[in-house]
């Protein structure tokens, strides 16, 4: 049989064994010759034999007894061949699916091999044959092995790939449903890189997230034409070895997995592998399995060790081959190991990463937590000492303090004398009870120190609080809490993401490139040397056992200090002398403009106690430019009657989506005069940005609006201009995420059930997009794309074939998510009827309306801590402009319109890559919005839309 193509896909895994040396041999030469794999020794007892997907080991174990009892079952087998089905008479049969059953007939014709075929031997659609174990082994033309339906044929267009797919779940090969270009996402068209076999392992404590990593990077690996292994339980997997701890998976081997908590692949403690013996014996099993990269998602323990073997690996390799534990061709072949990280931990104490898998799920669980003890503690008058996770670090005690307004933190990273800190904290709880605050909230991480390097317990803090302040407290220790459940959006996607691009780092190394380590700063997936990342890691908690805090500070990321400034500026709000001189205080107000979103509250909340603490005057502008020409709706804030907003959903000062010219120009501009305001920050959408460019276009009629003007994003659309994150879209994201769990649950327990859901976002398809990739959706439609009949047909045609082939599996509920504005004449009720119609009864779909519940509940802890971080930016802003503007403000004449500085002053603050950003408004609004669509030009969500119609093999329709 001469083919150039390969016969089979599907199979994970599969060991046969032989008892005696004749029929090893003959069972090696059947499999090379019947589904034409390659032949890779392990040692004299076993061998590999594969072609891509299929990995088959047969392995030798001599025991006469058994051989005579294999012998003689296939001696039975060949004789009934004529008379009884051989289906019938094994317990398991290997069967392979094939587009050509006629090729296979002929192979078994010239080599003489038993043989049965159904219906008929003249047009079979199903034909088994006996290898020299007594296995029956049949390959059929039909789409499973029980149906009598053949498959498909390959179009003209499509390379004659093999279809072959066995009982086992399958693999998806992308070359022939995925359009291809030159680069990733898709695969350059006659590719003659050699596969390369790619595996990830979990190592260390879990993190949610994990197992949407994982995920990626299979898919990844399969979609780049490699062959992705999962090992089992971490490094302890690596020691142990074999095929049950290192796996060769497949396309579905890993559905549903984005939406599950934990890891499922398992992670372990390992002291073996700390040990070079132990080190060898997981280079040794990597080369047995035929391993050429791996991928670490663990924290800096894991990662540590991961480049640690790197290193040693060339050693390892040399030893083994000299005790003769790899033949030299495998010494040549793998010389080489690359190694590549993600950063799994809750604990977010990787440096050079702004955010670790794993963290935003558990902050999520704490602040849920303490919204939850704030409500009983509020109907008390109590105190609760929340003790979180964080040995070394307290970024989760920190995050957690700013998102829930708590009165105090202990952070290993900030200690204080035994007497300071608890002096530090009664005075600030004194002070906050003395103004009417019913709750008393102290946030302690577990690896709290005084600066002796004596540990905090919760323990002592209780007591601190009842001896001293009379307080009736309670201890709540969240412990593995705050690892549990599924993971959030962020997290989902930021796994997903750096899964992505740590295979296209292993696959762009060379045997002199640093291990990479897969990190994110503000908006942007980054390349960063590994081991400099550990390195700089294990340096902040060397400072804190040396006693040395400044330079433990100084290591950790600058936001981490920024975050920490924050904590302490907004909450001591005006409880203290202000920072600023008399003459440097500004009477500062606050809008918000547009429909409400998540974590518009806390940015009103840090902007406000932030201005405080600065000895600024904020004022609230109630119920959006409206109520102030209407109602001259214009009032100070004060910090008792702010409590609570820090967590609260919605708009507490109001919010509407009319804009300045709307309601009345002038008289806007009259109570700008009035009230003296010397600057303006403004929160909401895409209103708030017209609001803002016409405000700013107005200065040279009205001197009220020569302010400093700071617009800060707020809207679950995410599209305004100058930004690639808004206020919102985070607790959005989450919303629709945990809808469509729940749908996608519903759908997978009717079989051949599709939904249809209805996204929001104006033009935007961020949140549909973004969502797709959260929940592993089959489609996305979106403003930006439409939706074409061709595409449409074929997604219909996509997933009728995917449930075909489903074969009861579990997990397989279909989402297709549709943003509204996506068709005017396709509403999701009207497509889940066209699906329906056009499916023939090979599923059905049915449309999902979620609408206003997208705008959240409670806003996240991302939106929450975000908007602290971006009002106090705004508020800063302010300050540093009085002088640019000071005298345009004092004098017409002196005034220049065009002036570009002076224009500058009216802002968009936003994230834009790597950085955050002040950009000019009329910049924004000249060159790099479309007005008419409400959007911006440049669409920077693009990129993703691919990559999650990459995973889950979508074909685009050009």
């Amino acid at each position: 049989m001469t083919v150039n193509i390969p016969l089979v896909n599907g199979t994970s895994y599969c060991t046969l064994t032989a008892h005696s040396q004749e029929s090893f041999q003959k069972t090696i030469e059947f499999y090379v010759d019947f589904l034409q794999l390659e032949k890779r020794s392990l040692d004299n007892s076993s061998v590999l034999l594969f072609n891509g997907p299929v990995s088959l080991k047969i392995v030798l174990d001599d025991d006469a007894s058994k051989q005579k009892v294999a012998d003689a079952q296939l001696e039975k087998l060949k004789a009934n061949a004529g008379v009884k089905d051989w289906r019938a008479s094994v317990h398991e049969s290997l069967v392979f699916n094939t587009a050509d059953i006629q090729v296979i007939k002929d192979y078994l014709v010239k080599k003489d091999l038993p043989r049965q075929a159904y219906p008929t031997d003249l047009f079979p659609m199903q034909l088994y044959t006996l290898d020299p174990l007594g296995n029956a082994v049949g390959v059929t033309s039909t789409k499973n092995a029980v149906s009598t339906m053949p498959t498909r044929p390959p179009t003209a267009d499509e390379k004659t790939t093999s279809s072959l797919v066995s009982k086992a779940p399958s693999y998806t090969d992308l070359r022939s449903a995925v359009k291809t270009t030159d680069s990733y996402p898709s695969i350059p068209e006659g590719s003659t890189r050699p596969k390369k076999a790619i595996a990830v392992m979990t190592s260390g404590g879990d993190a949610p997230g994990m197992n949407a990593n994982v995920r990626a990077i299979v898919r990844t690996a399969i979609f780049k034409g490699c062959r992705p292994f999962v090992v089992m339980e971490g490094y302890s997997g690596l020691v142990h070895g074999g095929p049950e701890y290192i796996k060769e998976f497949t396309w579905e081997d890993v559905r549903g997995w984005s939406s599950m908590g934990g890891t499922n692949i398992g992670t372990a403690r390992c002291m073996e592998f700390k040990e070079r013996e132990g080190r060898l014996l997981g280079a040794q099993h990597l080369i047995e399995a035929g391993v050429d990269a791996l991928i670490v998602c663990g924290g800096d323990g894991s990662l540590t060790g991961a480049d640690l073997f790197r290193s040693e690996w060339p050693s390892l390799v040399a030893e083994l081959l000299e005790t003769k534990k790899i033949t030299k061709e495998q010494e040549v072949r793998y010389k080489h190991l690359n190694i590549c990280g993600t950063v799994g931990s809750i604990d977010n104490d990787m440096s050079t990463t702004d955010a670790t898998i794993g963290a935003y799920s558990a902050l999520d669980r704490i602040c849920t937590a303490i919204d939850y003890v704030e409500a009983t503690a509020n109907s008390h008058s109590r105190a609760f000492v929340v003790e979180v996770m964080g040995r070394n670090c307290g970024w989760l005690a920190l995050l957690a303090g700013i998102a829930t307004s708590a009165d105090y933190i202990l952070i290993p990273e900030k200690p204080a004398s035994s007497r300071e800190w608890q002096d530090q904290m009664c005075d600030i709880v004194s002070k906050h009870r003395s103004r009417g605050k019913r709750t008393t909230i102290v946030i302690i991480a577990e690896g709290a120190i005084a600066a002796d390097l004596t540990p905090i317990s919760s323990a002592d803090v209780h007591k601190v609080l009842v001896d001293r302040l009379g307080l009736d407290t309670r201890i709540t220790t969240l412990g593995h809490v705050q690892r549990g459940g599924t993971a959030v959006a962020y997290d989902r996607i930021l796994a997903t993401l750096q899964g992505v691009e740590a295979v296209n780092a292993v696959l762009d190394s060379t045997p002199d490139t640093p291990s990479p380590l897969i990190a994110i700063n503000e908006n942007k997936i980054t390349r960063k040397p590994l081991v400099e990342s550990v390195k700089l890691t294990k340096s902040v908690a060397d400072a804190i056992h040396a006693k040395d805090f400044k330079k433990a500070m100084a290591l950790r990321d600058t936001e981490f200090i920024e975050h920490l400034n924050n904590f302490m500026a907004t909450n001591s709000a005006d409880h203290n002398e202000p920072k600023l001189p008399v003459d440097k205080r500004l009477k500062i107000a606050i809008v918000n403009v547009g429909a409400p979103a998540g974590g518009i509250n806390s940015a009103v909340y840090s902007m406000a106690t932030y201005c405080m603490s600065q000895g600024h005057k904020p004022y609230a502008i109630y119920n959006g430019w409206s109520g102030l020409a209407r109602h001259e709706s214009v009032r100070s804030l004060d910090w008792k009657s702010m409590l609570g907003w820090q967590s609260r959903g919605g708009s507490e000062i109001g919010t509407n989506r009319v804009t300045p010219e709307d309601a009345d120009l002038g008289m806007i501009a009259y109570y700008f005069q009035k009230y003296q305001f010397d600057g303006l920050v403004i929160v909401g959408g895409f209103e708030a940005f017209v609001s803002l460019n016409q405000l700013e276009r107005a200065r040279d009629s009205y001197a009220a609006f020569r302010i400093p003007m700071v617009l800060i994003p707020a809207t679950l659309s995410n599209n305004v201009p100058g930004t690639e994150y808004s206020l919102g879209s985070d607790t959005a994201l989450n919303a629709l995420m945990e809808y469509c769990d729940v749908i996608k649950q519903s759908a997978s327990s009717t079989r051949g059930r599709a939904f249809v859901v209805d996204v929001q976002g104006g033009n935007s398809g961020f949140l549909a997009t973004c969502a797709a990739l959260a929940v592993g959706a089959q489609a996305s439609y979106v403003p930006e794309e439409g939706i074409s009949l061709a595409q449409l047909s074929q997604d219909i045609e996509t997933l009728a074939d995917s449930f075909a082939k489903s074969d009861g599996r579990n997990r397989f509920g279909k989402l297709i998510l549709k943003s509204t504005n996506a068709s005017k004449a396709l509403s999701a009720e009207s497509l889940a009827s066209v699906m329906t119609a056009e499916a023939e009864g090979k599923f059905d779909a049915k449309p999902a309306i979620p609408g206003h519940v997208q705008q959240g509940g409670l806003p996240s802890p991302i939106d929450r801590t975000r908007a602290t971080r971006l009002a106090i930016k705004a508020v800063d802003f302010i300050e540093n402009q009085q002088d640019i503007i000071k005298e345009a403000r004092a004098d017409d004449g002196l005034f220049n319109p065009d002036d570009k500085e002076l224009s500058a002053t009216a802002t968009v603050l936003g994230v834009k890559g790597s950085h955050v950003r002040f950009t000019p408004i009329r910049q924004l609004y000249d060159f790099e919005t479309e007005v008419t669509k409400r959007m911006p030009k440049i669409i920077h969500w693009e990129a993703q839309r691919a990559i999650a119609d990459h995973l889950v093999g979508r074909k685009r329709v050009e």
